[in-house]
């Protein structure tokens, strides 16, 4: 079906990477091809859907192709748009991220700093790649991604990331002297590419290796979920490092905005809509609130 390579290559030119997308409308353009079909049909979507077991997945097929169908169906009305939830809701409740005290993150630090073998460039890789998550917000791509062409003395540049949208990532003058004391000693292993952060075989470090590093960790460290809690990811080192920044903002509307705003930039976020997600509630959060609204009750107003 040449209509779904036409669409990709116009989400594409807008910025979408629509890695699981592709794989899904190639599979449904595969099915539908050996039906003799070129134009999309309700019913050959929901064949093809119910291919697996998994109402979810069910959801996130047919989804796929009606995104799809509704682009297809503005060139040419013969292709139909299937209806929308007849799977149910296609994407899980959103569970709460973890939240790293201070304690917990030097602790986590610590035991990265004695990983295995003695002597080797191992512990240094993953204490300062886990220490560059926790104090930067950086997603773990982008930092697995940097290059030696990447430190400048302004900063770390974050070339094309999530929204192809390149950055320059200004560094704390303690992070700047931590990043460089383990360089000295990455330039000393050589190895034939420029990646900053790469594995005890000289190659780039790959994410599935951090991720098992990482779980590895968690586990020898006894950090377990709190109700509605997964166990910590990776990722909650960025959610951590936005709610700590929201707790250093000063009172006051006009602060709040503008650290919002730079928080957003910082991340790398097309719009400060997508901050919001990160800005979850913890006790300290919670009792600032609770601070507020009784100012409100007793008729002193809020802070401007």
């Amino acid at each position: 079906m040449h209509t779904v390579e036409a669409y990709l290559n116009v989400r594409r030119a807008a910025g979408f990477r629509l890695c699981s997308a592709e794989a899904l409308l190639r599979s449904y353009a595969r099915f539908a091809s050996q039906r003799g079909e070129d134009y999309v049909r309700t019913q050959t979507a929901l064949d093809w859907a119910t291919l697996t077991n998994s109402p979810r997945q069910r959801g996130r097929r047919l989804e796929a192709v009606r995104i799809f169908a509704r682009y297809a169906q503005a060139e040419d009305a013969r292709h139909e748009l299937p209806p929308a939830g007849l799977f149910g809701v296609c994407r899980p409740a959103p569970v709460a991220p973890f939240i790293f005290s201070p304690e917990q993150l030097h602790q986590l630090l610590e035991r990265a700093a004695n990983l295995p073998p003695v002597g080797s460039l191992r512990p240094w890789t993953y204490c300062t790649l886990l220490s560059l998550l926790a104090v930067t917000g950086l997603r773990i791509s982008e930092a697995l991604a940097l290059r030696f062409d990447d430190l400048t003395p302004d900063g770390l540049i974050i070339r094309e990331t999530k929204f192809r949208k390149s950055r320059l990532l200004p560094l704390h003058p303690s992070t700047a002297a931590g990043l460089e004391r383990y360089l000295v000693r990455r330039r000393q292993r050589g190895g034939d590419n420029d990646y900053v952060f790469i594995s005890h075989y000289r190659r780039p470090l790959a994410y599935p290796t951090v991720a098992e590093v990482f779980r590895r960790l968690i586990r020898e460290l006894g950090l377990a979920s709190g109700p509605g809690q997964q166990r910590p990811r990776l990722h909650d080192l960025r959610h951590t490092w936005a709610v700590r920044t929201l707790l250093a903002c000063p009172t006051g509307y006009a602060q709040v905005n503008q650290q919002l705003l730079a928080m957003s930039t910082y991340l790398g976020h097309t719009s400060v809509t997508g901050t919001f997600r990160y800005l979850h509630t913890t006790p300290e959060l919670l009792a600032d609130i609770a601070a507020s609204c009784e100012q409100l009750i007793a008729g002193r107003g809020l802070q401007p």
